[in-house]
């Protein structure tokens, strides 16, 4: 069979027939009269292993290898082409991801596109300062590649680059969300952390109910995250582990400061939310003997607004513990000449007239 035939038989062009040929590859048995090329049926069935080969990733010289030496082994080969191609699958599902990225946020211009992909670069690189500068100088009003933040902040582990990372997206109007909501399910702790802080930044009705569900989280950091955001905006949800932080010593300062914030956002939460405060802390005053729990409730009650944490103060001054008698004798007495300068400051206000 000619060269020709061949080539319109088996697909492969006549040039890679001649390529073979010149590499010993694949060698036609004979010529012709007039010198052409003449395949035999066994150079065919050469020819089509070749090719098989070829289209498992082999390389020219690994495909004669395979062929004419016994010693090479299939298995080797075949495992460092499995590499390779997963190796291969990764690297265009990395491109896939990013072209996906900067098509959602359907760029008009070339120069939109040349930024997304400088952003996404950038978010790829190893030093935290390049990370972190990239997402920084991003203009307030151009479009983001949301779900490429939302990404980059569940799994940044610098506190700087976590921090430029939840700032972008809240100025995000909301988006990703969705998405940022999914890694509070995570199994890996640190994933959740990551989550509910990127949503902690985010103020919208959406971001207070994802919260509200991480109260529920098995991991502490994650429930006060969640506690000292939903008390700042007035829920009363977040009394229970708020109590909980100032009893166990864990950020108990920002919990009572927020303890005291949730009392005053409303007259209509104000009542029943400084009831069951003061009832928690009272109760666990009496029911313990552990002198830096006591001190920090005695502490935190200075934070609680109204006549009945005065009280509850007062009678701290008579405590047994002399630290505790000290600290509240100490806040009674600040409270009061914070009050008679107040006092003082309205007197002076008052309008004079002349008799």
């Amino acid at each position: 069979m000619l060269i020709g035939e061949v080539s319109r038989q088996s697909g492969v062009s006549t040039r890679m027939l001649r390529h073979y040929d010149t590499l010993g590859l694949v060698k036609p048995t004979g010529r012709t009269s007039g010198g052409y090329r003449e395949y035999s049926a066994d150079d065919i069935r050469r020819l089509f292993h070749v090719e098989s080969l070829r289209t498992l990733g082999l390389s020219l010289d690994e495909t004669r290898r395979a062929l004419d030496e016994p010693e090479f082994a299939p298995a080797d080969l075949v495992g460092d082409l499995i590499t390779h191609t997963r190796q291969r699958i990764a690297a265009e599902q990395e491109l896939l991801t990013k072209l996906e990225h900067v098509d959602a946020t359907a760029p008009s211009e070339w120069e939109d596109v040349l930024r997304m992909v400088t952003l996404l670069r950038a978010l790829e690189s190893e030093f935290a300062a390049r990370r972190q500068q990239a997402i920084l100088k991003q203009d307030g009003n151009a479009s983001l590649p949301i779900d490429a933040l939302v990404e980059a902040t569940l799994s940044e582990d610098d506190l700087n680059v976590a921090g430029a990372l939840q700032w972008s997206l809240s100025r995000a109007a909301g988006q990703g969300l969705t998405t940022l909501a999914v890694g509070l399910e995570s199994a890996e702790v640190d994933v959740r952390r990551r989550a509910v802080a990127a949503i902690a930044a985010v103020r919208t009705a959406e971001a207070t109910t994802h919260l509200r569900r991480a109260l529920e989280d098995s991991d502490a950091v994650v429930r006060s995250r969640a506690a000292l955001t939903l008390g700042a905006r007035g829920s009363i949800d977040a009394i229970p582990d708020l109590l909980e932080m100032v009893f166990t010593g864990q950020h108990d300062v920002e919990a009572a400061e927020v303890l005291g914030v949730l009392t005053e956002v409303s007259d209509a939460l104000a009542s029943d939310a400084l009831d069951t405060i003061l009832d928690h802390m009272q109760a666990t005053l009496d029911d313990t003997n552990d002198p830096p729990t006591r001190l920090r409730i005695t502490q935190a009650l200075a934070e609680i607004p109204g006549p009945a944490a005065r009280e509850a103060l007062t009678r701290l001054t008579q405590d047994h513990d002399r630290t505790i008698a000290a600290t509240a004798a100490a806040i009674v007495a600040a409270q009061e000449r914070k009050q008679k300068q107040s006092m003082g400051a309205r007197l002076l206000e008052v309008p004079r007239t002349d008799i």
